[in-house]
């Protein structure tokens, strides 16, 4: 009589498996273990380098900025640097500007600690703001 031959994963593959795994295993954690910290440690600069992207800043200074206002505050943070170029020729806009700023990223702070809904409304608020003085900045450099 022709024995009939099971082609799927039975009890008695598994075993097998299971047994040829232990004696592999202890073999291969030398070889896989630097590996996969060295493919570890590449994703999390990989994923960094992306986050600083996002964000328009260095890789450096990618601490400054966390949470959920992160965007806000990096934006924030650039528009500060932007005004700097101007402090020699309208002094007193930079300084009016620069209060007002101080204000918006009071505001992107506490708002990390509202509800998703306040939040979100804050984080609007604080968007139309920047752009706004973005948009009174650019008229000022003749942009």
């Amino acid at each position: 009589m022709a024995r009939v031959r099971s082609k799927g994963f039975t009890p008695g593959r598994a075993k097998n498996l299971v047994g040829v795994a232990k004696v592999v295993a202890p073999a291969l954690i030398p070889v896989v273990a630097p590996l996969a910290a060295r493919a570890a440690a590449l994703l999390g600069d990989r994923y960094d380098h992306y986050r600083a992207r996002r964000l328009g800043v260095p890789v450096g200074e990618l601490t400054r900025y966390s949470g959920r206002g992160a965007r806000l505050h990096a934006r924030i943070a650039g528009f500060a640097q932007a005004l700097e170029e101007l402090r020699a020729e309208d002094r007193p806009y930079v300084e009016s500007t620069e209060s007002r700023l101080a204000q918006l990223l009071a505001a992107v702070r506490a708002s990390e600690r509202m509800p998703t809904s306040r939040r979100r409304a804050a984080h609007r608020a604080v968007s139309t703001d920047l752009d706004a003085l973005e948009a009174d900045l650019l008229r000022r450099l003749g942009v």
